[in-house]
């Protein structure tokens, strides 16, 4: 039997290669070999699946990263770093930001989302630029750092993460 997380996974990985469109029951039947009861029997319609999709999308690409952030006793300026690095380390993930970022333009749930994760974050990256105490504004300067990012998923051709990492080094560069 295919578990809630694994529907959830293979509902992000749809939305990340060929978008919101493509997230269908049966699309996503096939694509786990299953009947559609386990879909019904999990989220109870094609709305429950969304909301728990975009609860999954939260959880796994916003709050788990900062409660591994947070669960270090380390400075702001290392947690900063540690965040970043966990940020860059998966090259796939922007596809999937984006396509979130899409079917945001169109729905207005998932437009919520998408405000709720950009708020989570940024104010964690705030928190953590305040705790830096550096001579420039901590709330402009963590606002910059997370534009740096969407800008970079945005661009076409794509910014890969090694040059992304530099871009950050760079700026950051300016707290030092």
């Amino acid at each position: 039997m295919v578990t809630r997380v694994e529907w959830l996974e293979a509902g992000l990985e749809l939305l990340a290669t060929e978008g919101a469109p493509a997230i269908t029951i049966e699309r996503l039947t096939d694509q786990l070999g299953v009947t559609k009861g386990s879909y019904y029997h999990h989220f109870g319609s094609a709305g429950g699946f969304k909301t728990a999709l975009l609860e999954h999308f939260e959880a796994q690409y916003t709050t788990r990263l900062i409660d591994t952030i947070e669960g270090e006793t380390a400075k702001p300026e290392e947690k900063l770093q540690h965040l970043l690095r966990l940020v860059l380390a998966d090259p796939d993930v922007a596809a999937l930001e984006i396509a979130v970022r899409a079917w945001a333009l169109q729905d207005p749930d998932v437009r919520a989302a998408q405000e709720r994760v950009d708020e989570a974050r940024t104010a964690y990256l705030k928190e953590l630029c305040r705790g830096i105490g550096a001579d420039v504004d901590p709330d402009r300067f963590a606002q910059l750092l997370y534009l740096i990012l969407i800008g970079a998923e945005q661009v076409l051709p794509s910014i890969d993460r090694a040059e992304l990492r530099e871009i950050y080094d760079l700026t950051l560069r300016l707290i030092d």
